[in-house]
C-alpha cells in the first residue's frame, strides 16, 4: 500500500508541476476522505420488515416498488435519504430508523437546513451511520430472489451506491475463466449476465459521507496561495468561494 501511494503521489507531482508550468495556480482537492468500517446496515430491509416496503416478483426475483412503498431508503455509503411517500408516517419512520443499530443521526427539515444539505430532491429523513459502519442498498431478505442485476454492475438499476461491484464474488473458482465465459457467450450474441460480483457487504472495510472529527479522515483542500486559504478549517460550502478566489487573485 506504502508503495502505492507513491506512486500516486509522483504522478500528481508530474501533473501539478506541468500545469504551474503553463502559469495554472493549482488546487488539489480531495471529495471525501476514506475510514474503515467493518459494519453494513441493512436499511431497507428493516423499513421492509416493518412494512413500509413494497416489491413484486418478476420471474422469480424480488424488485423494489418504489412508488407503492411508503417509505424507502436510497443508500450512499455513510447516508441514506429516506423518501417517505406516505408523509403521515413520517414520526413512524423516523422512529424506525432512529432505533436501528449503527444509525448515528436521522435529519429532518430542520437538521437538513442546518447541515446546508436541505435540497429539493433530498429525502424527508436522511439518516447518518455511525463512523464504522454504512448503508446498503438490500431491499431482499433472500439471497436467491435478489433481483438479477444484484449481482451485476449496474449503477443505474441499484436504489444507491453498492460498493461491493468492487469485489469478484470469492466463490468463483477461476475468475478470469468465468468471466471470459460469459463475455464469449455475449460476444456470440446470447443473453448473459456478467453476474460475477457477491452479495457479501461485510467484504467492504473502508466507505465515507459522515462528517468527521478527526483531519485524518477528511478531505484536503492544498493550495500554494497560502494567503487565499484560511487556517481554519475548510468546510464544504467554501470550496466554491476560494476556487474563485484563485481564479480571480492577480
Amino acid at each position: 500500500m506504502a508503495n502505492d501511494l507513491r506512486e500516486v503521489d509522483a504522478v500528481c507531482a508530474d501533473v501539478i508541476r506541468y500545469f504551474e508550468s503553463k502559469g495554472a495556480r493549482v488546487i488539489v482537492l480531495s471529495e471525501y476522505g476514506i475510514r474503515a468500517v467493518s459494519r453494513p446496515i441493512h436499511i431497507n430491509r428493516v423499513l421492509r420488515q416493518r412494512g413500509l416496503i413494497a416489491v413484486r416478483d418478476e420471474l422469480g426475483h424480488e424488485m423494489l416498488d418504489p412508488g407503492a412503498s411508503a417509505a424507502f431508503a436510497v443508500a450512499d455509503h455513510q447516508v441514506a435519504q429516506i423518501y417517505v411517500n406516505d408523509r403521515t408516517r413520517l414520526s413512524e419512520v423516523r422512529g424506525i430508523v432512529e432505533g436501528i443499530v449503527g444509525v448515528d443521526a436521522v435529519l429532518g427539515d430542520a437538521e437538513k437546513r442546518d447541515a446546508h444539505i436541505a435540497h429539493e430532491r433530498a429525502g424527508e429523513l436522511i439518516a447518518v451511520a455511525e463512523p464504522d459502519a454504512w448503508f446498503t442498498y438490500y431491499f431482499w431478505d433472500d439471497d436467491s430472489r435478489a433481483p438479477d442485476f444484484a449481482r451485476t454492475v449496474e449503477i443505474h438499476r441499484k436504489p444507491g451506491y453498492d460498493p461491493v461491484e468492487l469485489f469478484l464474488d470469492p466463490s468463483i473458482r477461476v475468475p478470469p475463466l468465468s468471466v471470459g465465459w460469459k463475455l464469449a457467450k455475449r460476444k456470440a450474441g446470447f443473453r448473459s449476465l456478467l453476474d460475477v460480483i457477491p452479495l457479501d457487504a461485510t467484504l467492504v472495510k473502508g466507505s465515507h459521507g459522515r462528517q468527521t472529527g478527526w483531519d485524518e479522515d477528511g478531505p484536503v483542500f492544498i493550495s500554494r496561495a497560502k494567503e487565499l486559504v484560511p487556517s481554519t478549517q475548510v468546510t464544504s460550502i467554501d470550496v466554491h468561494a476560494l476556487m474563485l478566489a484563485h481564479l480571480r487573485a492577480d
